[in-house]
């Protein structure tokens, strides 16, 4: 009685666990290239070869549901309403608190991108073509014009440079005042009247200011251009306008450095965003925005600085998961047999 009690127990786990490898399981993702996303109806990336790779090792039959937020595909596993996810899921405490992760898939970090002309600096001709030196050319203009028609005003009747009608002095009343800042004047033309001498002499000494504002306005726009459009670390952006997605591991490390930023729920969001120059910079995974940078977005942007705050990707899965030991064992095998750095090759090139 107990021998045969004993086998209808080890026939019935057999017959569970039998119907849980037939069962079609449900993995969550979220478009992430090059990790994750569509073509053509397809699901390709990384993370999909990889978790191809893993069902043909293990059997399963799955189905891939693509959520339309990363907080959605992580609510979709912690509700158990899917059997795992899989895409650019960092490692975190909290995450690891919740759910279940696989060993890592993947090392990564984040990163900064920026627009491509805030990567090559001030430029002296974007200081020429600045509405305020426009503005002080302006005004240089008309101190010189106002100078000189003040001149011909006092002098008309005493030399006969100026000796000319209104609609004909305009001209040469500017290019006496023009000559007396630039080359000190002409002594033939020495100013004779009491009004016409206080008036050169004012002009001289203003065409000092003349000349500081032109070599200062250029010095100053070209410096605050420097100070604002160059971002190489994470200290240039503060005071900037900064995007990242909201909930990420880069939201809680702005966050933790008290660094303003805008936070987004899609990623196709943020990067329209960055493409309609709303954003100064972005903070994300190093990979993805690298993606970005050397496909859709070659033309616009560039990575800079240095990939910080190191972190692994893993598979999630619900708490007390009985695919979780089944998974990160066949993870070992794909390392040890080649097949993940196959994988790893086709996306990313060779591992440094």
């Amino acid at each position: 009685m107990t021998r045969a009690l004993f086998a209808l127990v080890c026939l019935t786990f057999a017959a569970l666990a039998q119907a849980s490898q037939a069962e079609t399981l449900t993995v969550a993702t979220v478009d992430r290239p090059p990790f994750s996303y569509e073509v053509d109806g397809e699901d390709t990336g990384f993370s999909m070869d990889l978790l191809a790779a893993l069902a043909e090792e293990l059997g399963w039959e799955y189905t891939v549901v693509r959520m339309d937020s990363f907080s959605d595909m992580l609510s979709a596993v912690e509700n158990r309403e899917a059997d795992m996810a899989i895409a650019n899921i960092s490692i975190t405490a909290d995450r690891e608190a919740r759910m279940d992760f696989s060993q890592p898939i993947f090392e990564a970090g984040l990163q900064i991108m920026v627009p491509s002309d805030a990567a090559r600096g001030p430029s002296l001709l974007h200081a020429l073509l600045s509405r305020e030196l426009f503005i002080a050319i302006g005004l240089a203009f008309a101190i010189l014009l106002g100078g000189g028609m003040l001149m011909w005003t006092f002098e008309r009747r005493s030399q006969p440079y100026f000796d000319r009608d209104l609609n004909e002095a305009w001209f040469p009343s500017f290019w006496w005042a023009l000559n007396l800042v630039v080359n000190g004047g002409f002594e033939e033309r020495m100013p004779r009247t009491a009004f016409g001498r206080v008036l050169g002499v004012v002009l001289v000494v203003s065409s000092l200011f003349i000349v500081s504002v032109f070599t200062a306005r250029i010095t100053s726009v070209m410096t605050v251009d420097a100070i604002t459009s160059n971002i190489n670390s994470v200290n240039d952006l503060y005071g900037k306008q900064v995007g990242t997605i909201s909930g990420s591991t880069a939201a809680n490390f702005l966050n933790r450095r008290e660094i303003e930023f805008v936070g987004y729920d899609d990623l196709d969001d943020m990067l329209t965003a960055f493409e309609d120059g709303d954003l100064d910079a972005v903070v994300f995974d190093a990979p993805i925005l690298s993606y970005f940078a050397a496909h859709e977005g070659r033309k616009i942007a560039t990575m800079t600085g240095g990939v910080f705050l190191r972190e692994n990707y893993g598979i999630l899965f619900p708490t007390g998961s009985p695919l979780d030991e089944d998974v990160n064992r066949v993870l070992l095998t794909l390392r040890e047999n080649g097949t993940y750095d196959q994988i790893y090759r086709k996306w990313f090139g060779a591992r440094h």
